[in-house]
């Protein structure tokens, strides 16, 4: 029996708008063997000569990511940036106590930021808004972004960098709304405290753009309540608003996890209405979009307390097959929202719930690397709206799901299209259409394994890597078929 054909249609009358490079982003926070150990360990053979680790640096590279958030998360809220400046061997070693870790203050503003330029990554600072002030972070914003003339200016022209380095992005604190967090308030309270320090460093720099914090879990009591009240206080002041999801198969549910697309494309959904709404409620004329800031599969490991030991091994996540399609969907989901989510970091880079392990001077790289790195090469052009008829699957929390999830950019001349089969025995026959649009035949890569627990081990580095795939046309269409359980990026030449 011929399975059932599953049908794409795109149209490029039907945009969602442009994709931002932004929401191929990453995320380096002080945090177990993320910052030291991870992309910066002087002692290394693999280091370069300042300090990073070369071999995981050109691991990232390919990637092309773009915004990258940094200092934290948790070790954002008890960060106070004077440390990490002026020479290293002055600098405080301190009880870091978000995470229970001793922090060398060795990584600070001129080692990251100087990483950033390097990279070409676009750098999006958290500030403290935890144990810190608005003043604090305004002093930081004069630090990084003023020409000399001024204190903290001229101290950044002391200590080496005359120019400023222009930081775009900043973050007012990290997950606020939450009871873990050191400094944590009520919304009203955190929400003035927010407005207050936008508007102060929006006076050292009218350039910059600031992120609010948002609801951090869907699950929250304040989720959405949150958001509302923090929005109607200080979203006069602020550009984004933050949302946060970590994922993971708790319940040993795998078809019900390969739904998990349709969760996010929800929390989105919910989230910007709520800017909506308080845009309209307020009468602003300037929506709040949404920054994504932190998103990622996080369910085996949580070791979280580092025992005040200097870079200790917590939160490092083994990744598989399925991790890596669910990876994936949160980039379709992003993709399908270009008109509102402009921003998204994926949490983290190295070691710590990361695409790029170390181990001494080896590197290797897991699941989740693929499809992150297989649509960056891809992202560039308009989100076209994608209508996807044909097969569905159950699920046990979502009920019945498509077969295929799918998304697709209109770039100069090409059409990118995505797709990925969540059915763990299935194979999915798919036809795309392009109406009145003739496609040439299509070059992509095809990302699955032998199985949903399948990874990338130092034994054996690539259990799970991306193979070449060729789709054959016919005028304005395109028949290719999807193995169960996997992912696949196409180019295809568009007229």
């Amino acid at each position: 029996m011929t399975p059932e054909k599953t049908t794409i249609t795109v149209h490029p009358a039907f945009a969602v708008g442009p994709v931002d490079p932004r929401v191929f982003g990453g995320f380096l926070e002080h945090l177990g063997r993320a910052v030291y150990g991870g992309v910066y360990e002087p002692s290394s053979a693999r280091a370069d000569e300042h300090g990073c680790r070369a071999d995981v640096l050109d691991l990232l590279r390919d990637l092309k990511m773009t915004a990258m958030r940094w200092p934290g998360g948790n070790f954002a809220s008890g960060y106070h940036w004077r440390d990490g400046i002026g020479p290293q061997s002055r600098r405080p070693v301190v009880r870091e106590a978000a995470w229970r870790s001793a922090e060398p203050n060795e990584f600070g503003t001129h080692e990251f930021l100087d990483l950033a330029e390097r990279m070409g990554w676009t750098p999006m600072v958290a500030v403290n808004l935890g144990t810190g002030a608005p003043e604090e972070a305004a002093d930081w914003v004069e630090y990084c972004n003023a020409p000399s003339g001024t204190r903290w200016a001229d101290e950044r022209a002391a200590n080496g960098r005359v120019d400023p380095w222009r930081v775009p992005l900043w973050c007012l604190g990290n997950e606020m709304d939450g009871t873990w967090q050191l400094g944590h308030v009520p919304a009203g309270q955190y929400a003035q405290r927010a407005r207050q320090a936008s508007m102060q460093m929006k006076l050292v720099d009218p350039t910059i753009e600031t992120v609010v914090c948002g609801s951090s879990m869907v699950d929250a009591k304040t989720y959405g309540t949150w958001d509302r009240e923090v929005l109607e206080i200080a979203g006069d002041q602020v550009d984004f608003m933050s949302l946060h999801r970590y994922v993971g198969n708790m319940a040993g549910d795998l078809e019900d996890y390969l739904t998990m697309g349709l969760a996010l494309d929800r929390q989105i959904e919910e989230l910007d209405a709520v800017c909506r709404a308080v845009q309209a409620s307020t009468r602003r004329p300037k929506r709040v979009l949404l920054a994504f800031d932190e998103w990622n599969v996080w369910y085996r490991n949580f070791e979280m307390d580092g025992n005040w030991a200097r870079a200790p091994h917590l939160l490092e996540e083994t990744y598989d097959l399925a991790d890596a399609l669910v990876c994936a969907q949160f980039l379709l989901s992003f993709v399908r929202h270009a008109d509102v989510v402009r921003i998204a970091n994926l949490a983290q880079v190295a070691n710590v719930l990361a695409p790029i392990v170390t181990r001494g001077d080896e590197v290797l790289t897991q699941s989740i690397y693929h499809p992150f790195r297989m649509m960056a090469d891809r992202r560039d052009g308009i989100s076209l709206r994608t209508s996807v008829t044909g097969p569905m699957v159950r699920s046990r929390t979502r009920g019945s799901v498509p077969l295929v999830d799918a998304a697709a950019i209109l770039g100069d001349g090409r059409l990118q299209v995505f797709a990925l089969n969540r059915s763990p025995d299935r194979a999915a026959p798919v036809q795309l259409s392009t109406p009145a649009h003739r496609l040439e035949p299509g070059q992509g890569e095809l990302l699955t394994a032998s199985s949903p627990e399948a990874t990338n081990a130092w034994d054996h580095l690539d259990a799970v890597v991306p193979v070449p795939f060729e789709v054959s046309t016919e005028t304005d269409t395109a028949a290719f078929e999807l193995p169960p359980l996997s992912f696949l990026a196409v180019t295809f030449g568009m007229q």
